[in-house]
């Protein structure tokens, strides 16, 4: 993709084909998520079960990041992203036909493993299209909009999703999803490729870059930087599991817990841009390190609060400390990639930010099982304060980078 040197860069210039599938994806993912776990019970799993197969999305979307990469690379982004959406919107018309065919259960499990695989793909492909289409200068505000882009479908999926099923029963909330699957299939073809190959001076092609060089080659980057992406993905996947348990903890019923929940991902929408816009004039710092700890201080704040109101102004601290992160990791991962070999350093940086997605949780359970609740979401709390420890030594002072 090219700009006319004439013309200064906006991102409303690329806004339909870098934001339009992003928003149409994520919608789709918002449509069905509330309804997984109801799909597998009523298809005769126990709830353990349930919650796994609701599990298998984002165990698909971690373990395809690898491979992810190099599906980019090959097909570049735009086909990457078509096809992910259209693998997606035929997963979850299989899931919507489950009910009538037999081992309905098991093709319902077979369809989120799909789905979450496709999300990675397709996610990767939409952080390294905007990477590289977009001025360094406006980096973050670009990537912060993509993540407030998601959350924004991710809110509006179910409201949507919930409207069909009036008319339709369960399985309408599939439909939503591959309607918004196929929308966002159609709409990527309009995405441009990038055709430059990184050359050497004297015109030669430089070899192509492999996932084995890259995490060698940036290992310092990974197991500094990637460590508080690990940090800051665990504090964020806990708070969404918090929230409604320290509410059902202090007996509120599901429609309190829900209002709150709810809120706290309103406050989450409305930061995202501005946060991106004070890094792009201040530097990565200025929000990474506000972030976790807002994020971390809120966290240690729940288990203080015996009523409603003290969980839900936590909760509202959360969103807010979510919301100005909005896109920070893509970010980091975009200033830390290298033109040779992109497309593999972000697949190891979404399999690390996945891994600590995976990894928060399993840290509540444990210390909540071990201890109590109110340990498990002080555990997760420390979560933030390490991250902005590792933020504050290993993100450069400096406004702007090398490849800046």
């Amino acid at each position: 993709m090219t700009t006319t040197s004439h013309a200064p860069f906006t991102l409303r210039s690329i806004a339909v084909p870098a934001f339009g599938p992003a928003l149409l994806f994520s919608i789709g993912e918002g449509a069905i998520l509330p309804v997984v776990a109801l799909s597998a019970r009523g298809l005769g799993a126990s709830v353990a079960v349930a919650a796994l197969i609701v599990t298998l999305i984002g165990l698909g979307s971690w373990f395809f990041n690898l491979p992810a990469s190099l599906i980019t690379l090959k097909f570049g982004e735009r086909w990457a992203m078509v096809g992910a959406a259209a693998a997606s919107a035929a997963a979850l018309a299989a899931a919507a036909l489950s009910p009538l065919l037999p081992g309905g259960l098991w093709l319902l499990a077979a369809a989120m493993v799909v789905v979450g695989m496709a999300a990675s793909v397709f996610s990767l492909a939409r952080q390294k299209y905007l990477t590289e289409a977009v001025p360094v200068i406006v980096r973050a505000r670009a990537l912060s909009t993509l993540g407030g882009v998601n959350r924004i479908g991710i809110f509006i999926g179910p409201f949507i999703g919930a409207a069909v099923m009036q008319f339709s029963g369960i399985s309408g909330a599939y439909w939503v999803g591959v309607v918004a699957m196929a929308a966002a299939a159609v709409l990527s073809i309009t995405i441009p490729d990038f055709v430059a190959k990184p050359a050497a001076d004297d015109g030669v092609p430089v070899q192509q870059a492999t996932l084995r060089s890259v995490a060698v080659s940036h290992a310092g980057v990974f197991l500094t930087v990637g460590m508080g992406v690990l940090l800051l993905s665990a504090l964020r996947a806990s708070r969404q599991v918090v929230i409604p348990l320290w509410a059902e903890h202090l007996g509120m019923d599901a429609t309190q817990a829900s209002l709150i929940y709810g809120l706290s991902g309103a406050i989450d929408m409305l930061v995202f841009y501005p946060a991106g816009k004070l890094m792009d004039r201040k530097g990565r710092l200025w929000v990474a390190i506000p972030s976790t700890l807002i994020m971390g201080t809120a966290m240690l704040l729940i288990p203080l609060s015996t009523a409603f109101v003290g969980l839900l102004l936590a909760a509202l601290l959360i969103g807010f400390g979510n919301g100005i992160s909005s896109g920070l990791n893509m970010t980091l991962g975009a200033d830390f990639s290298p033109d040779n070999g992109r497309g593999q350093f972000l697949g190891i940086w979404r399999f690390m930010a996945d891994a600590g997605a995976t990894g928060g949780p399993v840290l509540l359970s444990a210390v909540t099982a071990a201890a109590s609740l109110g340990a498990g979401v002080a555990a997760t709390g420390v979560l933030g304060f390490a991250a902005a420890a590792v933020f504050a030594v290993t993100i450069p002072k400096l406004k702007h980078r090398r490849n800046y």
